[in-house]
């Protein structure tokens, strides 16, 4: 342990040293989301996080907020597995005296909370907090710095500055909120759908303990009743008065150990007229009351440690390193996370002529970044480090997320492709236990060991939407082309990209009367179709993971199965010869008219060669309903429209679609958190937020990674009113450069490239 603790300190101490004095710039309006009190009752929260910790914004900036560490998971008896909300660590209160209202009890009211302002800067990850806040006639002007460090991942800060507008004595205090196990807990492993989440039998499981699938304003999912926390049992926790330290050592139900440390730093030369530990059953807290004068300001900083089994120490190594950050300062650590954070957004997506856009791409990168821990083999949900999705990783991860990130933030996907290696022991045994050979991987998996967690209600997605296999396939041989490590490539990538071939190998079937190959029985990308056969996007995209098998065998000196080159040849892909585009599975299955979902067949990592004019009319039976209002795309379905568009040329759709993908509904206030509906309020959806970011990387600029290099697979298209696009930093087979769509004198979009 000693050697784990000089480890943690030391990595801190070099963080900070690295920093400097770096200068606290104006930070660009590009950057900046800004609350009101006419926020207050639609406040959505916004979200503070590393990748490896998170926690949430909260109106007063002060409030003890729900918080979770990297795939620790909940294994409660007969559930899903799910976040463990670990012990509330964000709070401090606050009151002027000992008659008065507590801070955080007191009513969210203008009149309370006066000349409120709430920023979160998104380049610098810190949510700041001000106003003058007035109770039985006592008014202090109060300001909260904080945020969750980028710079040490094991650290966060929460620092209080109060200026009283009277003499006395005033109350603080320091809590971790030790949460109550959440109630009811459903067996939600075992609980029978008949016809899924809308059936009758899981309806009415729900309904017998008050609960139902409704989104309430602002910021409650439709789907809470079911993505409820997992519980954290606190296995042993102290403080110290003298010392104004408090640690724990925690458990997350039937899974990974965890701790936390606190260190409060006093104003300097205010000595307490009182301290107390109070430590409940459901509190440990710091309590102190200090003497203020007049219009002085004071600063309280909580100095926060967390770590988990498999990334840090127990409580002891976190004390330490609380206690270091404290004695170090809270500039310098400020300081040292404006600098990580700077170097982040030196890879960043910037847009002349549409300061709208600019704010969403920022804010959809800012969560992305937030939610995915660099260098890691970590799952990440579709819903990033939150209750979402219950934090289960989908192909989201792979098709979505990972090549969000791939050029501008490869540290980052990297991660994305190592979860998957590292879990594929998983993966091989479910495709044993069904029969099959290589691997399979699950539809809904376990952050952490990557098992099955897919709710009893939806199993017929576990069983039957297999085309996750070939995506995940697809991200690494993606990985491969982007950095070509093939150290990584023999180690890593090759296993995964072997079993996933193997498994679709075994899993076709070959008609010898129709002389092709088929996969029958699947449940359709298009998920409301189950039991179909050759659904176009699975068997394109498992086609394509086995001819990137035999590309990856040469490669790594290994012997290809010739079945792969046979069977991807051979697998059929159902197409209309008389309309000249694609069908989305075999014609025979009954469908809704004006419902087809041809767009993912051009989505960049699949992007299946068609000609021109299957192209466009793959994407003008896609797009028509949402065009002409019969349907709504939610955020998920945006990503593939808008860069299909593209690909077809269609300039006008593109920026159609661009401009709903930044509409209110999209983004709730006032932190720009993307939902996964207008109406669900599933929040901080990083799929989302990839398509997003997806659509301007691949889609305005027509690029394609492929084995030739980072090529101009489409003419670039660039929205009337925008003037240019820049991808900075790009990072492609260890060269950086700067890729830029602007308009050449005629007016025409045209794409450059400028090494760095």
């Amino acid at each position: 342990m000693q050697s784990v603790k000089a480890g943690l300190r030391l990595g801190f101490l070099l963080s900070f040293a690295c920093a400097g004095t770096m200068a606290n710039a104006a930070t660009d309006p590009g950057f900046l989301l800004t609350a009101t009190a006419k926020n207050f009752d639609s406040y959505f929260p916004g979200e503070l996080a590393n990748g490896y910790v998170s926690t949430f914004t909260s109106p007063r900036g002060a409030e003890s907020n729900l918080s979770y560490l990297v795939a620790l998971m909940d294994y409660g008896k007969d559930d899903i597995a799910r976040p463990a909300a670990i012990p509330g660590w964000t709070g401090i209160d606050y009151r002027a005296s000992s008659t008065d209202a507590w801070l955080n009890l007191a009513p969210l009211k203008p009149a309370v909370f006066q000349d409120y302002q709430q920023v979160l800067d998104l380049h610098e990850a810190t949510l700041t907090t001000r106003y003058r806040y007035v109770d039985h006639g006592k008014a202090t002007q109060v300001e909260v710095v904080s945020f969750v460090s980028a710079a040490s991942p094991h650290l966060a800060a929460v620092r209080l500055s109060i200026t009283p507008e009277f003499d006395g004595v005033v109350e603080l205090s320091f809590p971790l909120v030790l949460w109550a196990p959440y109630q009811p807990r459903l067996p939600l492993a075992k609980l029978p759908g008949d016809t899924g989440l809308t059936g009758d039998r899981f309806r009415q499981a729900l309904e017998a303990h008050g609960l139902a699938l409704k989104a309430l304003p602002p910021a409650t999912p439709d789907r809470a009743a079911i993505w409820y926390h997992g519980d954290t049992r606190i296995l042993d926790a102290d403080g110290n008065t003298s010392n104004l330290t408090m640690w724990l050592d925690g458990q997350a139900t039937n899974g990974p150990r965890m701790a936390e440390a606190v260190a409060v730093e006093l104003p300097r030369g205010v000595r307490p007229v009182e301290t107390k530990l109070d430590q409940t059953g459901n509190r440990l807290a710091l309590d102190v009351r200090i003497k203020v004068g007049k219009r002085k300001t004071y600063a309280f900083t909580k100095y926060v440690a967390l770590s988990r089994e498999g990334w840090g120490g127990d409580a002891k190594a976190d004390l330490a390193l609380a206690e270091a950050a404290r004695a170090g300062g809270f500039a310098t650590m400020l300081d040292a996370q404006r600098a990580a954070w700077a170097k982040l957004w030196r890879s960043d997506i910037r847009i002349n002529g549409d300061p709208q856009a600019q704010l969403a791409v920022h804010s959809d990168l800012y969560y992305l970044l937030a939610n995915v821990a660099p260098d890691s083999a970590w799952g990440v949900g579709a819903c990033g480090l939150t209750t979402g999705y219950a934090g289960h990783v989908f192909w989201d991860s792979d098709s979505w997320i990972f090549p969000a990130l791939l050029l501008l933030h490869p540290g980052r996907s990297r991660s994305i492709v190592m979860f998957r290696g590292r879990t594929l022991p998983a993966a091989q045994q479910r495709a044993q236990q069904a029969g099959f050979a290589g691997a399979k991987y699950p539809w809904e998996a376990d952050p952490g060991n990557g098992s099955e967690q897919v709710l009893f209600a939806a199993h017929r997605l576990s069983v039957g939407e297999i085309h996750i296999n070939a995506d995940i396939a697809i991200a690494q041989w993606q990985y491969w082309l982007a950095t070509h490590d093939l150290a990584w490539l023999r180690k890593d990538g090759w296993p995964v990209i072997r079993d996933v071939a193997g498994f679709w190998a075994s899993r076709a079937t070959y008609d010898a009367a129709k002389r092709r190959y088929e996969i029958r029985d699947v449940v359709s990308v298009e998920e409301p179709y189950a039991h179909v056969d050759d659904d176009a996007f699975t068997n394109a995209s498992a086609a394509k993971a086995l001819r990137i098998a035999t590309a990856a065998a040469t490669l790594v000196g290994a012997s290809a199965d010739p079945r792969w080159a046979t069977v991807a040849a051979g697998l059929h892909l159902p197409f209309s010869d008389a309309g000249q585009h694609h069908l989305d599975f075999d014609p025979g299955v009954p469908r809704a008219p004006d419902d087809h979902d041809f767009a993912l067949l051009a989505f960049p990592s699949l992007d299946l060669p068609m000609s021109e004019t299957v192209r466009r009319n793959d994407y003008e039976l896609s797009a028509g309903p949402a065009r002409a209002g019969r349907d709504s795309p939610a955020t998920m379905g945006l990503a593939p429209l808008t860069i299909a568009a593209a690909a077809s040329g269609n300039s006008a759709d593109v920026a159609r679609w661009l401009q709903r993908n930044v509409s209110p509904d999209m983004l709730k206030p006032p932190f720009n958190v993307r939902t996964e509906t207008p109406g669900n309020n599933a929040g901080w959806f990083l799929t989302g937020s990839a398509g997003f970011v997806q659509s301007l990387v691949y889609g305005l600029t027509g690029l394609r990674i492929e084995d030739d290099g980072l090529i101009q697979a489409y003419p670039p298209v660039l929205p009337d009113g925008w003037k240019s696009l820049t991808l900075t930093d790009v990072t492609f087979r260890g060269k950086h450069f700067d890729i830029t769509v602007d308009r050449d004198a005629s007016g025409k979009p045209r794409l450059q490239r400028e090494p760095r």
